[in-house]
């Protein structure tokens, strides 16, 4: 049997770290491009939680505050929009602030995550 020197220049040998297959199929140690853009999603999704937008109606009368990923985080009302004899315009006015804040969040994940999705429509990712 001849003697293997290591120095045989027809052997391939794989990369320190790496073993067998993987070596060949571009599994060198790096990190892949799907954990890449998991991490990446998984910061964004942080920021978005960390971010607060608002939302208003009534010229301001009522105000929305939700966070980035659309958690109302608190409501402002004014004393002068609050009528006991109109209550379903209160209603309607706290209802139109939460669509605008939502409007808003949406819009604020759109721009945040759109760099990741590359561009895609990918339901529930705003």
């Amino acid at each position: 049997m001849a003697k293997m020197s290591g120095k045989n220049r027809y052997m391939r040998r794989p990369a320190a770290g790496a073993s067998g297959m993987a070596a060949g199929m571009g599994g060198g140690g790096g990190v892949s491009p799907l954990a890449a853009a998991q991490e990446m999603f998984a910061k964004a999704q942080e920021e978005l939680a960390a971010t607060t937008v608002e939302g208003s109606a009534g010229g301001g009368a009522v105000r929305v505050s939700m966070t980035g990923d659309q958690k109302i985080s608190g409501i402002s009302i004014q004393p002068e929009v609050v009528d006991p004899d109109d209550v379903e315009m209160l209603q309607d006015l706290i209802m139109a602030a939460i669509g605008d804040a939502s409007e808003r969040a949406g819009e604020l994940q759109a721009q945040s995550l759109g760099a990741i999705t590359g561009g895609l429509n990918i339901p529930g990712l705003g």
